[in-house]
């Protein structure tokens, strides 16, 4: 049966992985995710445990810090990447260093704005492009 809820958040429900080694931001995205609905996995600071939580696991989408204490989120990027998982990365990376294969990824700069940060993930998942920088 669908949900005919018109107060629902296309957050609602599904799950966002959440790779940020920044312990307040990390838990200011968790809040905002929850808050709309969404099961937050996570948060966790650090690739390997990203890795990790990404495996075994149906998400539906994830939220990347790239620059996690030196080492960069890419290789969870591609394997999320192959599987259609859509990504929004958090940074202070500049966009001109990113790899081709991150191009197209949508990236918030660091401060983030958790709306906007919602509202990346609510386009990404209701299939439109998102507009933010």
């Amino acid at each position: 049966m669908m949900d005919s809820n018109p107060n629902r958040h296309v957050l609602d429900g599904r799950s966002v992985l959440v790779v940020e080694d920044q312990y307040f931001l990390a838990g200011d995205i968790a809040r905002a995710l929850s808050a709309v609905g969404a099961e937050v996995i996570g948060p966790v600071p650090d690739l390997d445990r990203g890795l990790a939580l990404s495996r075994g696991r149906d998400l539906d989408a994830a939220v990347l810090d790239i620059n996690l204490r030196g080492e960069d989120v890419y290789r969870l990027a591609e394997e999320l990447m192959r599987r259609a998982v859509p990504i929004v990365f958090t940074t202070g990376v500049d966009s001109t260093v990113l790899p081709t294969a991150f191009v197209q990824v949508p990236r918030l700069e660091k401060p983030i704005q958790l709306a906007d940060l919602i509202r990346t993930l609510s386009d990404l998942l209701s299939g439109a492009r998102s507009t933010a920088p």
